[in-house]
């Protein structure tokens, strides 16, 4: 007995001293801060770092300055025009002042669970039921704004507001869905009509194109066709005065006695002929007198 009490002593002062140790010294994280009160009394916040405490004398508590999500399980909520509807949703919020969050509000958490789902039932009756499903986006942040002015006093700052999940009643379901069934129809529809719509204007249109790339065609090989000719035309009457070119040229050649011959030769084929009707030219009258001549001075010199 003697050898066991200086044990037992010795255990209970080192106790002691581990207690006094943990009593008087904490060590704080970044993202905590401890709100000390002394007597009772409130202090302030103390941290990040190395904290030197009174034992018994102060009083410390711990608060957490990472942002925090609260699930708010589904609330039947009734809107403006009578729709029964299940929201759940979730809060973020953060605490941006540990010392009236420690001495303004108990039990933060379930003070903003409560608070989430009344101001939801509000919001929510002020909203038709179309415009609930179909503006999550402008709803959270009415929740998030009215949220944020009552828990602003607990020093606690809502950062964001996510509806997670809208659930209306079975009947509206099914009616959203025959509308939606309708909806896609109607699309369709519309797009086969301007696919068909679509398709005449490209057909007309290569109608088009064809016609008058067949017309300039034409107009091509008329303006060709044209321009052939001219140059026929042009040739032949190149030809014709070349022609009329020698024929002039020859005739400068001849004299009286060549033409009194040439219509010599042109009686005798009168006379060859079996008509019995002839027709003599003047000319030919005018032409014979020289001749009667010279066969007058050829007897008389005989």
């Amino acid at each position: 007995m003697e050898t066991i009490a200086p044990i037992l002593i010795g255990i209970i002062i080192l106790g002691l001293l581990l207690w006094l140790i943990y009593s008087t010294i904490r060590v704080v994280r970044e993202y905590e801060r401890l709100v000390v009160f002394f007597l009772g009394r409130l202090q302030g916040a103390r941290g990040p770092g190395l904290i030197f405490l009174l034992p018994i004398i102060q009083q410390t508590v711990k608060v957490d300055l990472r942002e925090r999500f609260l699930e708010v399980p589904q609330q039947t909520c009734i809107t403006k025009d009578n729709a029964p509807i299940s929201i759940d949703f979730l809060v973020y919020s953060k605490v941006f002042d540990p010392e009236t969050t420690v001495t303004q509000i108990t039990d933060f958490t379930g003070a903003s669970q409560a608070l989430a789902a009344t101001t939801l039932r509000a919001v929510i009756g002020d909203i038709p039921l179309d415009d609930v499903l179909a503006k999550r986006e402008e709803i959270n942040n009415i929740l998030r704004t009215k949220l944020d002015e009552v828990t602003h006093r607990w020093g606690v700052k809502i950062t964001t507001v996510e509806i997670r999940e809208i659930v209306p009643p079975r009947d509206i379901q099914d009616a959203m869905n025959r509308q939606m069934s309708a909806e896609r129809n109607r699309r369709a529809v519309i797009t086969e009509s301007e696919g068909t719509r679509q398709s005449t204007i490209n057909v007309a249109e290569g109608d088009k194109q064809s016609a008058i790339l067949r017309a300039e065609g034409d107009k091509a090989s008329n303006v060709l066709r044209a321009e052939g000719d001219k140059q026929s035309q042009a040739l032949r009457a190149e030809g014709y005065a070349t022609a009329l070119q020698a024929i002039f040229g020859a005739a400068k050649g001849v004299d009286d006695k060549t033409m009194q011959l040439q219509y010599l030769d042109a009686l005798k084929a009168l006379a060859a002929s079996d008509s019995k009707t002839w027709i003599v030219p003047m000319e030919l009258s005018e032409l014979a007198r020289p001749i009667g001549r010279m066969m007058q001075r050829q007897d008389e010199t005989g």
